[in-house]
């Protein structure tokens, strides 16, 4: 919509004033002001004073004005828009045609409504998720793992070709502390549990404060593992089945799907060639016994080689990187990994620019919040431990299980209540269901937590708060999952006896509150993917669905009094059909027939539950 709006404008503004401008739309903050608005007069007439084009305008308003003007007079313009307002100090404010807005509803009811081909051609390389092995998997990577599967999503709805990753952390000094343990206590790692291997390295570096040689002893078991000691090898195997076993079921109750799982490990072939050629063109120099690498914008000097031999962080990133432009030659390459994370990525990418690898911006780090206590310290146990993410999401579908078994008697599912006007304050809705439902449990349960997540900025800290994660009323995924399942409700229920006539024909402002709503869709899929921030979505789908409460709260969609309407033609015609009903219910002198609400319904419920797809959130038919 906004491409085509300014298809109309830069003609008119570029005739006017003789040469090229840039023009640019934004939604008003307040709906009143319009559904676009432009500051191309004032920012031209600054350009005018400082005397780089002779103008006859003696203010922005003035040169605002005429452009609106030339807009209004344009053929074919009022297709588009209705109306045109100019307001001080010089903004341009645009009302889209009712035309218009129908047109956009009948796209919106489409399961692809949205879907855009601007990576055409284009591949993106995400790498997320990336635990660590022989761990289970913590609260901290929950925002890797969901931030970097909406990212994915959306780059593939918006036309790139898309690469997961899931970089393992497979490799490094830590493994040298679980061999020592392991080994020096004589168990058999095949008989390990995950949780077992975390006590065991916690317990080393316990003793390890007392015992410093108990470090010395780790180091000396991860060169074993680098070097290619059979033993060590095949219990890092073991530790590595165990881990991938126990992910591959969180992964599953996430819903996440990442196509490529190539841990620190797969490149360990590769290191010395890394080494090899930063040594060759000078990148990189020795510094008592180590190699590092010196930046020349005196950013802290990056350790490629320990004074050892082992390899670093550095190294291993790098040979990623390598890697990736080898196999996959990608536009794009993101990291969603955490903030604390910041200088080894502008290390590791400013080396890959010393070595004339990839091009600027090529590479971007999608940084993440911690999550936080209610005191504002760092989300642990009770005694410090890290969280573990299955608590979390056992207790959330635990949560979800009991607010379904806490709902009221009467019912108020819309499977179980007619309409019969509001039925709760604010346009917010009510418990999800009486009878318990563990698969509704985990899909509420598991969506909330991912929801809460999504609906911050990655790089905030957020606040961890079951009250707010399962809330029913505000922004959360019960809310919006509410919404949606109310929709479907809806249309189930639209039999052709159910369709009546209404005796006004002009739009309700909720109506249109929800029409200049939908257009704004695709916009948005396009900022948060340019912009890393599935928040934007998350947020504009919160919007969404109270608009489409309050709606629902104020009309009747289903009245009492029935015509005689067919169904299929009305939600399941063809465009071309179903546009000219919708335009003529909404300019005909005669009765309006409900079929509007209807398909205003039905498209409420595609655009949810194709934005919660995109987050990764499941949309579910009956609450």
């Amino acid at each position: 919509m906004e491409e085509k709006l300014l298809g109309k404008i830069r003609p008119i503004v570029s005739d006017l004033l003789g040469e090229e401008v840039k023009v640019e739309l934004e939604h008003p903050g307040q709906d009143e002001h319009g559904d676009y608005s432009t500051n191309v007069a004032m920012a031209v007439f600054g350009k005018t004073k400082n005397g780089k084009r002779e103008t006859n305008w003696t203010s922005p308003m003035e040169l605002a004005e005429e452009i609106k003007v030339r807009l209004e007079g344009r053929e074919g313009f009022g297709e588009l828009v209705e109306k045109i307002e100019v307001a001080p100090p010089g903004f341009i404010n645009f009302w889209l045609s009712k035309q218009v807005l129908v047109g956009e509803l009948e796209e919106a009811v489409q399961s692809d409504y949205g879907r855009h081909d601007w990576g055409r051609g284009r591949k993106v390389v995400v790498d997320y998720s990336g635990p660590n092995i022989a761990k289970p998997f913590g609260i901290g990577h929950l925002r890797s793992t969901i931030v970097g599967q909406a990212v994915c999503n959306l780059y593939s709805y918006l036309g790139w070709k898309t690469i997961g990753d899931n970089h393992i952390g497979d490799w490094g000094t830590q493994f040298g502390r679980l061999l020592y343990q392991i080994t020096s206590k004589g168990l058999d790692p095949k008989q390990l549990t995950i949780d077992e291997l975390e006590k065991l390295y916690v317990e080393f570096n316990t003793e390890a404060q007392e015992n410093l040689e108990l470090n010395e002893e780790a180091r000396r078991w991860f060169k074993k593992l680098e070097d290619g000691d059979s033993e060590a090898r095949a219990i890092w195997e073991v530790l590595r089945e165990i881990s991938f076993r126990e992910y591959e079921r969180i992964y599953d109750l996430l819903d996440v799907h990442i196509e490529n799982a190539y841990g620190e490990s797969s490149y360990e072939s590769m290191l010395g060639e890394v080494i090899g050629e930063c040594l060759e063109k000078k990148v990189a120099r020795e510094d008592q016994g180590a190699l590092i690498i010196e930046y020349p914008d005196g950013m802290t000097p990056g350790i490629l080689r320990k004074s050892d031999g082992a390899s670093t962080y550095l190294t291993r990133d790098l040979a990623t990187i390598k890697f990736r432009l080898e196999k996959w030659n990608p536009d794009l390459v993101i990291y969603e990994v955490g903030a604390e994370q910041s200088l080894h990525f502008q290390q590791v990418f400013a080396a890959a620019e010393l070595l004339g690898w990839g091009s600027k911006g090529q590479f971007y780090h999608l940084k993440h919040g911690l999550y936080l206590s209610p005191s504002g310290k760092k989300f642990s146990t009770r005694r410090g431990d890290t969280v573990h993410l299955e608590e979390v999401l056992e207790e959330a579908v635990e949560r979800a299980g009991k607010l379904a078994a806490s709902g009221p008697a009467t019912g108020s599912s819309p499977e179980k209540t007619e309409q019969a006007g509001p039925r709760f304050s604010g346009g917010s809705p009510t418990r999800v269901t009486r009878a318990p439902d563990l698969g509704l449990a985990r899909v509420v349960g598991v969506g909330a937590v991912k929801y809460f997540d999504l609906s911050h900025h990655p790089a905030s800290d957020i606040v961890f708060d079951w009250e707010k994660i399962m809330a029913l009323e505000g922004n959360s995924a019960p809310y919006i999952q509410y919404t949606y399942a109310r929709t479907q409700s809806v249309l189930r229920k639209a039999t052709s006896d159910s369709l009546t006539r209404d005796s006004k024909n002009e739009l309700q402002k909720e109506e249109e509150d929800i029409l200049r709503t939908f257009y704004k869709f695709p916009e948005v899929l396009r900022q948060a993917a340019e912009n890393f921030s599935p928040n934007l979505l998350a947020n504009f789908l919160f919007d969404l669905a109270q608009k489409y409460n309050a709606f629902y709260n104020r009309h009747r969609i289903l009245p009492v009094e029935a015509e005689r309407y067919n169904r299929h033609r009305i939600l399941g015609g063809t465009l071309d059909n179903r546009r000219q009903t919708l335009e003529k219910d909404l300019t005909s002198d005669a009765p309006v027939p409900n079929v509007f609400r209807l398909v205003l319904t039905q498209g409420v419920g595609s655009i949810l539950k194709t934005g919660l797809s995109l987050l990764g959130i499941e949309a579910p038919e009956k609450m």
